[in-house]
Parts: structure tokens; C-alpha cells; sequence
């Protein structure tokens, strides 16, 4: 894959949103930017107007091709899975309406793609992606988050633009055999 990318990772939450933005060109991935949106306390309708607003000014500024959001995983306390799922819709809308496709991954498929195990803890997370990118400092644990979510997306692009070759012979000797069958039965 030679062509050039830029991910926005979104960590959505109703207190601290985390953003990253990576770039993808030729066979380099480098950190654009990255950080917090902290969500002021107040009515949840504020809260997530201000999550919204502060992913459109993001996505301004940085300019990204696509994004890539991390899934809520159903807790314990289902009241927090829901307010954390209005957090990520707000993620989602600001996205979309900023016309970016949007891709979404399991925490686990997040920490796999990273630090190559799906439960490993966000001090884990953080070190592998500051190694990753190469970044000075290790970042802030919101925003490691985001970034370690867009090059999960990376990677999975990366994936299936290998696996495209294998998958489209593997469907072409599908038909193939399924001709074979249907011809053998009619004749």
C-alpha cells in the first residue's frame, strides 16, 4: 500500500475524549498530534455538544482522510455503558458530518494490534505506542488510547489490502468448484 493515509484514533468518553492523528506514507507512520478534550461537568446534553464541538475543531485543524472510533464494551454498570455510548455517538456525528468514513474496534482488537495482547493494561499501551511512533515522552493515557485506535485501523487496512489477493482467488476457486458441481449434477 503506497498511498498516504491520516487516521484520527477517537477514545470517546463523557469526561476525557481522547484524540490522535497518525499519517501513513511510504511505509512511515508518524504522530500528527494528539490530546484530550476535557468535557466540562454540567447537563449530559452539554457534555456531548462539547465532545462534538471539540472533535470538529480537530478534524479542522488536522485534516484527516478517515477515523477510527473504539467500541463500547458492555460493563458492569450498564448506566455507564449507556453514557458512554451517547459519548461515542457524539464521536461518530462529529465524524460523519465531517464527511470522513469511520471504522470501529474492540478495545481487544485495539490492544492486540499495539502490544499483541488483547488485555494488556494502559501503561502497556501507552509505552508501545510511544515506541511506535516514536514519540519523546509517553503520552497522556487518553490519548495513547486513541493513537494505539488508529494504528489499529492502520493495521487492519494493511491486513486486508494483503489479504485481497488470497480472499478474491479463494471466492474465484468458490465459483469454480461450485460451477464444477452444478455442471457434474446436470450432466
Amino acid at each position: 500500500m503506497s498511498r498516504s493515509a491520516r487516521i484520527l484514533g477517537i477514545d470517546p468518553g463523557l469526561n476525557r475524549t481522547g484524540w490522535g492523528v497518525i499519517e501513513s506514507a511510504a511505509g512511515r507512520v508518524v504522530c500528527v498530534d494528539a490530546g484530550v478534550i476535557r468535557v466540562p461537568a454540567g447537563e449530559l446534553p452539554d457534555r456531548i455538544a462539547s465532545i462534538f464541538a471539540g472533535l470538529r475543531q480537530v478534524i479542522a485543524s488536522a485534516q484527516p482522510t478517515r477515523a477510527s472510533v473504539e467500541k463500547v464494551f458492555v460493563n458492569v454498570n450498564p448506566q455507564a455503558t449507556l453514557l458512554l455510548g451517547q459519548a461515542r455517538g457524539a464521536a461518530i456525528c462529529a465524524v460523519v458530518t465531517a464527511g470522513l468514513a469511520v471504522r470501529e474496534h474492540t478495545a481487544l482488537q485495539v490492544k492486540q494490534a499495539v502490544v499483541g495482547y488483547g488485555k494488556a493494561d494502559k501503561q502497556q499501551v501507552q509505552l508501545m505506542v510511544q515506541r511506535l511512533l516514536g514519540l519523546a515522552a509517553v503520552p497522556q493515557a487518553d490519548a495513547a488510547d486513541a493513537l494505539a485506535c488508529a494504528l489499529c485501523d492502520l493495521h487492519a487496512e494493511r491486513m486486508l489490502a494483503l489479504a485481497g489477493p488470497l480472499l478474491s482467488a479463494t471466492s474465484r476457486g468458490r465459483r469454480s468448484r461450485s460451477a464444477w458441481r452444478s455442471a457434474r449434477l446436470a450432466g
